[in-house]
């Protein structure tokens, strides 16, 4: 039914209930028919599910499949190097899984630990008598009691009210409250205008109310969107696209080298088939690099942490990067860009206007006059009358301060407070003995107040009406009629005022001498000035949304709030607001006139959920990476088919962060920018240890492949191996280890927030890194392998302590070059080399391990001999020769491929 087209009288026949509600039988028997007024959450915290997902990476998949290969092989003769190549792989990938695991099961935690623990309670008619039950329990017919500061517990249609208005914002995106009373409404009345309903989870902020539930559960507003939210399919992040990308690359690169090793070696070396396959399975596994999946989780968790650490709450591991790929932001303004908090920016008082500072619930805050700064007990008056007409009131929770009430009224304590007032004092100097209450017909509240034998009357509404009630004015401390030209320099004071997107109340009071004579309250009222209000920008805001656009990232404000506000908003912020578009426009366009319109437009206001769906997958069809905020259940469909879904951790609701992919535990937009920049230096460090992994790999594999060719015409003596098995899982234990983890861990480069965003086509191995990773690759290879040739014929000795010496100088010049190889990776990113204390640890501590096997009895088991002097100045030389070769690639790269991305 539409229950706000519908009249009280229908409705009650309907339900089969009455202004005395239901029976408890009828309620027990209903709750049977309905089910409780609860909606079930999606999504549970499984474990098995989230362990199982670390394990679904192509890249994962490669690395199992090369584990099971490895296995297969030890069980071959002489096959042991497998085994514990094998056993390797396998313990990698259950550490990343483990890490990955703890790292997201953390997560879901944290966002069941955001929900409220307690069970929220309705008061209710039961058997015609007032009771509290839990919200649960609440059937359709049942007859429910409200007043402020209540949570709505279903939807309601309003029986009576008394100055009743709600919060509706998280579900409709309005950030002032709604005024509500009984009436009907026509059918086609939008849901945020239904001011003779009340919605599951909306606030009630002023006055009372008896309402009967029309709806409970899934068959809420709120419910309604549950469902929605629950058939829209989970996606997969950007970065584990790319991820998955990646690791096809590397699958068929490994592909590739098996077909190549073995066709070369069956044309060229003429080994039985059998051989020639072992030993390109052989090298492909050793091309595999094991550490990647694990040096990525890490990198992930800790850019996870250090989100956190900026109130940035990642549910996954891979948004960690996704967030900086965005290339458009769309984002809610109340609360986000704003402070959600209505805070008076502007005073009208003695015919003159003041300034007012200071930034949400502080008392801190100054007042000018002309860019003068002045004493705001000079507006004594106006103050005194916001707090005394006023039904707001402060308490203490602890150690805080905090305020109930209309945040209209919350604004005035604040000016008030300010201004150095105490609000107690001043309410026990003037008692309230009388009110004549705020209604959306009066537009205005009276009080009568007494103080001694002084009584007075405070009035507080909107300017057009309280002004014309008035007769005088107080002007510097003077009583003065009120003439023509008075009115309309007041009355244009307002309208300036309220161009500016403002919320303007006008005050004014008068002496009394008989406190029953209500009639005279409100007649001949002596005006006292303007008070203009709004929810200004978050501090840092400005500078944020300043830094995504140089970062060339699109922000689009996308607001449930009026035209005017966000325009006003959006101007403060360096929004454009030239072809700002409300709801009704937006609902005539076509899908290709969205598209056109989204190229100039940065404010779409009075946007409805539906839109907001719309205006997304608009920017996805144009080949956006798109993050959404959003707060509401209204917000949740957006949230859940955004690229990057971002929900408030403070005002947001429970179904809101249970859909989205990162949580604002601040609600604030500078959140976001920090949190880009974290993913974009996140992505530049999984793309240094890739560069760094895959060029150590392939030098591997080409030193391998090259002496099998080389063996051909030069004599090495029998079965000679240039690397055992042993010792290329000693160097990938080293490279891929300790060097390659604090990679990940390198500070975020300069101008990082001045580049534009990497394209969506655009993987972790781009032309660039291929190039860097081939062209590095293919140095190391020559220059070991001529340092190689070179020990093994210029040495002193027989053949096999010749081969032993220029095997071991081989082996050692892999890790010893990783010294170099680090900066040459890092050297593109403008990175100081001093800069990573972890690197640089982790760098001498393989140097340090490879000094203990090559001097110690485990050089045995490596097949190795320690090395002399002369070795080492060998091995020097060659890593000098690398240091000037890597540089000339380094400037070669500049050349080729420009500075676009902001390195080298």
């Amino acid at each position: 039914m539409q229950w706000h087209a519908t009249s009280l009288d229908e409705i009650f026949r309907t339900l089969n209930s009455s202004p005395k509600g239901l029976s408890n039988e009828e309620a027990n028997q209903r709750l049977l028919q309905y089910g409780k007024n609860i909606i079930e959450s999606e999504k549970k915290v499984n474990p098995l599910k989230i362990f199982l997902r670390q394990f679904s990476d192509f890249l994962v998949l490669i690395l199992i499949a090369a584990a099971i290969i490895s296995f297969v092989m030890s069980l071959l003769p002489n096959g042991e190097g497998h085994a514990i190549d094998a056993i390797l792989i396998t313990a990698i990938l259950f550490a990343n899984a483990i890490i990955g695991f703890f790292q997201e099961y953390k997560a879901e935690r944290s966002i069941l630990a955001l929900k409220k623990l307690a069970a929220p309670l309705a008061r209710v008619l039961r058997n015609g008598k007032e009771k509290k039950i839990k919200a649960e329990l609440l059937v359709p017919g049942d007859i429910i009691v409200l007043e402020q500061g209540d949570k709505v517990p279903a939807d309601a249609r309003i029986i009576e009210q008394a100055n009743l208005q709600a919060d509706e914002s998280m579900l409709t995106g309005e950030s002032l409250p709604i005024s509500k009373k009984e009436c009907t409404l026509k059918e086609e009345t939008p849901l945020a205008e239904r001011k003779n309903m009340l919605y599951m989870n909306t606030l009630i902020t002023r006055g009372r109310a008896r309402a009967i539930v029309v709806a409970t559960g899934i068959h809420t507003e709120v419910g309604k969107i549950a469902e929605q939210i629950a058939e829209t399919e989970e996606k997969p992040t950007p970065f584990q696209l790319e991820l998955n990308r990646l690791g096809k690359s590397i699958g068929i690169a490994i592909i590739l080298i098996i077909a190549f090793v073995a066709l070369t070696q069956y044309l060229i070396i003429k080994d039985s088939l059998i051989e020639i396959f072992l030993r390109a399975v052989s090298l492909a596994v050793a091309a595999v690099p094991e550490g990647l999946p694990a040096i990525v989780t890490i990198a992930l968790t800790m850019g996870i942490k250090r989100m956190a650490k900026k109130n940035a709450l990642a549910r996954t591991l891979p948004v960690a990067e996704s967030l900086g790929s965005v290339n458009v932001i769309c984002t809610d303004k109340t609360g986000t860009l704003t402070e959600n908090i209505m805070t008076v920016r502007e005073i009208f008082f003695n015919m003159e206007r003041y300034n007012v500072t200071g930034e949400g619930y502080s008392t801190n805050g100054e007042f000018y006059k002309r860019s003068q700064k002045i004493d705001g007990r000079a507006l004594s008056p106006i103050l005194k009358c916001g707090i005394l007409c006023n039904d707001a009131v402060e308490y203490k929770e602890g150690s805080k301060v905090k305020y109930l009430g209309d945040p209209t009224e919350i604004a005035l304590l604040l000016s008030a407070k300010k201004a150095g007032i105490d609000v107690e004092i001043e309410r026990k100097k003037e008692q309230r003995v009388q009110e004549i209450p705020f209604s959306s017909e009066r537009k205005m509240m009276s009080v009568v107040c007494i103080a001694g034998s002084s009584k007075k009357v405070y009035v507080k509404g909107a300017p057009e009406v309280v002004i014309e009630r008035c007769n005088r004015i107080l002007v510097n401390g003077k009583i003065i009629d009120m003439d023509k030209s008075t009115k309309e320099t007041i009355l244009k004071a307002n309208l300036d005022m309220a161009k500016r997107a403002l919320r303007v109340l006008a005050f004014a009071f008068k002496e009394i001498e008989d406190i029953k004579n209500e009639e005279e309250f409100e007649r001949n009222l002596i005006f006292l000035g303007l008070q203009g209000m709004i929810d200004p920008p978050r501090a840092g805001v400005k500078e944020a949304v300043a830094d995504c656009r140089k970062a060339g990232i699109k922000v689009i404000m996308v607001t449930g709030d009026n035209i005017e506000t966000a325009k006003a908003i959006g101007k403060e912020l360096g929004f454009k607001t030239d072809y700002a578009i409300n709801s009704p426009i937006l609902e005539k366009m076509s899908d290709k006139e969205l598209k056109e319109v989204l190229e100039k437009t940065e404010i779409f206001a009075r946007v409805t959920p539906t839109q907001k769906v719309r205006i997304l997958e608009a920017l996805q069809a144009k080949g956006k990476i798109v993050a959404m905020t959003g707060d509401g259940v209204n917000d949740a469909p957006a949230l859940k088919k955004a690229d990057v879904g971002i929900a408030m951790g403070i005002r947001g609701t429970d179904v809101a962060k249970e859909t989205s992919d990162l949580i604002l535990l601040d609600d604030n937009f500078v959140t976001i920018r920090d949190a880009i920049e974290e993913g974009r230096g996140i992505f530049d460090n999984i793309r240094k240890f890739v560069n760094y992994l895959l060029s150590s790999n392939l030098a591997e594999v080409l030193v391998v492949f090259l002496f099998t060719l080389m063996e051909v015409y030069l004599y090495f003596g029998e079965k000679a191996v240039i690397l055992t098995a042993a010792q290329l899982l000693w160097i990938n234990l080293l490279t891929d280890g300790l060097p390659a983890v604090a990679l990940g861990l390198d500070p975020k480069a300069k101008g990082l927030m001045e580049r534009g965003p990497r394209p969506k086509t655009e993987g972790v191995i781009n032309k660039r890194i291929a190039f860097s990773i081939v062209s590095i690759g293919l140095v190391m290879t020559v220059i070991i392998l001529g340092l190689f040739v070179y020990s093994f014929f210029n040495l002193q000795g027989g053949i096999q302590e010749r081969f032993l010496r220029a095997q071991t100088i081989a082996f050692t010049c892999f890790v010893v070059f990783e010294l170099v190889r680090v900066q040459m990776v890092r050297a593109r990113y403008r990175i100081n080399l001093f800069s990573n204390k972890w690197l640089w640890s982790a760098v001498f501590a393989s140097l340090l391990m490879q000094l203990t096997i090559l001097y110690t009895p485990l050089n045995t088991f490596f097949r190795i001999m320690p090395l002399s002097i002369y070795d080492w100045f060998l091995i020097s030389a060659g890593a000098l020769i690398f240091l000037f070769l890597g540089y000339l690639i380094v400037k070669a790269e500049s050349k080729i491929f420009g500075d676009k991305d902001g390195t080298l």
